[in-house]
């Protein structure tokens, strides 16, 4: 008669969590005002209110935008703020910084919405593999936030894991 076989992970009361269930989704863009600079020094503000009243801002619906301007040029902070008003009614979200600063952004957003409370005295893994680029921030940020609560904290997998934090 066969052994029966016992999934000892299964009964080991870790929770696992993977960031890439708190994956923000929606299409990322990086629009550059480096595109509206006259002769890629500065910002006229007549042609850019122009351009802010004529351009077609509904191709932005429903993504996350990062506003940046890649070259060393003179853009009055008015000039983001402005563009921003013009995404707004269309983007999930509009930041200002890069790609990699969105997406910090937008995790952290979804990792605030985590109660810390739900895991009071959890034996927590937070899992390292992933389908999908993570942040490392977001790694850090999920740490913080539970660290107050649950009695122990790893990274990895449940059959290798490297202990983070113990009660």
């Amino acid at each position: 008669m066969a052994e029966e076989i016992v999934n000892k992970v299964a009964k080991s009361g870790l929770i696992t969590l993977e960031l890439s269930d708190f994956f923000p989704e929606g299409e990322r863009v990086l629009y550059d005002i480096k595109d509206n600079l006259w002769q890629g020094l500065a910002l006229k503000e007549k042609d850019f209110r122009v351009f802010i009243k004529t351009n077609d801002w509904s191709k932005y619906a429903n993504k996350h935008v990062a506003i940046t301007c890649s070259v060393d040029a003179i853009v009055p902070i008015w000039a983001y703020m402005l563009l921003s008003t013009a995404l707004q009614p269309y983007a999930k979200t509009v930041i200002f910084g890069n790609l990699e600063t969105l997406e910090t952004i937008l995790f952290n957003t979804e990792l605030r919405k985590i109660k810390g409370e739900d895991y009071l005295d959890a034996r927590v893994i937070i899992k390292g593999c992933s389908d999908k680029t993570i942040p490392i921030s977001a790694y850090l940020t999920l740490t913080t936030k539970l660290q107050p609560f649950v009695k122990s904290l790893m990274f990895g997998e449940p059959c290798s894991t490297v202990p983070l934090y113990k009660k």
